[in-house]
């Protein structure tokens, strides 16, 4: 095995006379992708100019990112709905942004010839199916309800007008002085009432009802059972000891992520979302497949959200008594379609053999860094200094790059008067981080920035950390690689069991570079015993830092440090050659294109365009884009790809 050092490589790869004679045939190729209200895959399909996508590789990481237990993130999502339609000026500011080099991504393990292809020129070209501790593989393939005897009728559904709907809500979240409200029972009669009572009570949790008569007429009067304590409780005595308390069930979702979809469930179902429990954060870009558990929800009602969802389907429902835990995945599974690639048979050949023989360097994916000019290990860097003052200016002050109108005036309001005040009106979005922080600045005065940086939810502080140390482990593990190769050398270190321990010459032949562990910086972990350990103490020097001391005075801000393997092979690797001529055609099914009969696209055997279908299976905490990455010899920032005047689609 040989490591290839990378120097920008272009994606562009350099064309022959057959290249350049398809060329107007690869720009009517390329395609665009706009979810479209009442169009169910929400995809609508249009020629566009060459315009780079900003979100393309934010979310092809196979990472676990927890979020603050019950924290909506309503104004992220507002974020990612306001983008700036001006390719060419998004293009100029992605200058300021990183490169793969810039974070230590610069080699690669195998010797093939790298070639080009677009990565999720539909988000449909990138699927991921969850794998869940057991090892099985989570798929959506039946859409039948576990009945019992309690479960509300069908009619429960709708009964109520939505008029109704709307004044239930309100009185159940307290959103107006009303103590009750009154629904008219038309065409009276017993079971009318009851199918009422069962609506009211399954679909507001926390209200309880009573008939009345009023004038000679029936009501069913919604009421609140215990205050506010009772808000978006469900109600025990209502659910059968018998049933577990939790409903399990598989979310394949198509353009948004976990924490987005999460959000619009609780919404529908009135509930918060901190009720729902799930193993791991899955990409915006892709269709996904995971599974969720939600307290005290029946599977009817999860159901019922198929009929009013776009972009969501539910279903593999079955009651448990656990909820699930961050982490319990053993990974997951990509499906991965690169499409107009330039690739001979034998270049493809060798790149996926490569793949599945020795696999790819674990780097931490681009996404880990941030995507403006003020990379999120500089923050790191600066908490781990305990230089609050520059963390507090590199969050807060101007910027070159892409971002929102809105964060750009804040920005200037701020560096010309340091007023927290002045600087939050700019921001109709409140939940940033730029925002919280100005809130707690607020609050605490400028005095207090420990204070005014603790407002931020934790998980989204300590990513700046963890961002500082990705961005040492992906340098030294660079390091590493160039003066040692791929192999197990003396002084190296590598797992027994949980505990990392120093490889010995005598030992050394009964290693390879598979077994070989690098360390995240922290207080709790060694270091190799070569040149690598000195250059860790090198690195952390030069930032001030303290390898010996990595001990904070605020506790959560102390790094205790981990182990990650250097080279990960994947499992399950596959992959073909597909022909095409349409770009809007899908490549492969979905588990929902199975459920709903929809044959495979006929291909042609000789199309003008050619793909590499590929599929594999990762740990998780790895990247995605860093395997593709070795297989197209390419650099996967957003800026190289701007830069390159590449076509990449939203």
């Amino acid at each position: 095995m040989e490591t290839v050092e990378m120097n920008s490589v272009s994606l562009k790869r350099p064309h022959s006379e057959d290249d350049v004679a398809n060329a107007d045939d690869i720009k009517r190729q390329k395609i665009s992708e706009k979810s479209q209200t009442g169009n169910n895959s929400g995809q609508s399909l249009e020629t566009v100019k060459e315009q780079p996508d900003k979100s393309l590789l934010e979310d092809t990481k196979n990472e676990i990112i927890p979020n603050e237990e019950g924290e909506e993130q309503e104004d992220e999502e507002l974020e990612d709905s306001d983008e700036d339609g001006d390719p060419e000026s998004f293009a100029d500011m992605m200058k300021h942004g990183l490169t793969e080099s810039d974070v230590g991504i610069t080699k690669f393990v195998s010797s093939h010839k790298g070639f080009s292809g677009i990565l999720k020129e539909r988000y449909s070209d990138f699927v991921v199916h969850e794998i869940g501790k057991d090892g099985r593989v989570s798929h959506l393939d039946d859409f039948s309800v576990p009945v019992d005897d309690e479960d509300p009728s069908e009619e429960t559904f709708t009964v109520l007008s939505d008029e109704d709907k709307q004044r239930l809500e309100e009185l159940q979240l307290l959103k107006n002085k009303e103590t009750s409200v009154a629904i008219e029972v038309i065409e009276d009669s017993k079971e009318k009432r009851t199918v009422i009572h069962q609506a009211v009570k399954s679909l507001f949790p926390g209200l309880e009802t009573k008939t009345e008569d009023r004038d000679g007429k029936k009501y069913i009067i919604a009421y609140h059972a215990a205050g506010k304590k009772a808000l978006a409780n469900p109600r025990k005595h209502s659910w059968p000891k018998s049933r577990g308390s939790y409903c399990h069930f598989v979310l394949y979702k198509e353009n948004k992520d976990t924490m987005d979809a999460i959000n619009v469930l609780s919404k529908f179902l009135r509930v918060k979302p901190n009720i729902f429990s799930y193993m791991g954060t899955k990409d915006k870009r892709a269709i996904t497949v995971q599974e969720i558990a939600v307290l005290r929800i029946t599977a009817q009602r999860l159901a019922h959200l198929n009929k009013c969802l776009m972009n969501f389907k539910l279903g593999n429902f079955s009651y448990k008594n656990h909820p699930l835990k961050l982490g319990e995945l053993q990974g997951n599974h990509f499906t991965v379609v690169l499409r107009n690639i330039t690739g001979t048979d034998d270049q493809i050949e060798q790149a996926m053999n490569s793949l599945r023989e020795i696999g790819f360097i674990n780097y931490y994916g681009m996404q880990r860094f941030g995507t403006t000019a003020v990379p999120t290990y500089q923050i790191g860097r600066a908490i781990l200094q305990n230089n609050w003052n520059e963390v507090m200016d590199l969050i807060l002050k101007p910027r070159p790059g892409a971002e929102k109108g809105y964060l750009v005036k804040c920005r200037e309001e701020w560096a010309k008067t340091k007023d927290p005040a002045a600087a939050l009106k700019k921001l109709p979005v409140k939940r940033c981080v730029e925002g919280q922080l100005l809130r707690g600045l607020l609050k605490y005065g400028m005095k207090n920035i420990i204070s005014a940086f603790g407002i931020i939810p934790r998980n989204n502080r300590l990513m700046y950390i963890h961002s500082y140390q990705s961005y040492v482990w992906n340098n030294m593990v660079s390091k590493r690689i160039e003066e040692y190769g791929l192999k197990a050398v003396p002084g190296d270190l590598t797992l027994k069991g949980a505990t990392a321990v120093h490889i010995e010459e005598e030992d050394v032949h009964n290693y390879t570079i598979h077994d070989v562990v690098m360390p995240l910086p922290g207080f709790d972990v060694i270091y190799p015993k070569h040149k690598i350990g000195e250059a860790y103490k090198e690195m952390l020097v030069a930032d001030n830092l303290d390898i010996n001391n990595m001990r904070h005075k605020i506790r959560d801000y102390s790094l205790s440090g981990a182990y990650r393997k250097i080279i990960i092979r994947p499992q399950n690797v596959n992959w073909e050659v597909v022909a095409y001529d349409d770009p809007k055609i899908p490549l492969f099914t979905t588990d929902l294109d199975k459920l709903e009969g929809k044959p495979l696209p006929v291909l042609p055997t000789d199309g003008k365009f050619r793909a590499l279908k590929m599929e594999f299976s990762l740990p998780p905490s790895t990247y995605a884009t860093m395997a593709i990455r070795e297989v197209l010899k390419m650099d996967t920032s957003i800026k190289n790809q701007t830069q390159l005047n590449t076509t990449w689609l939203r």
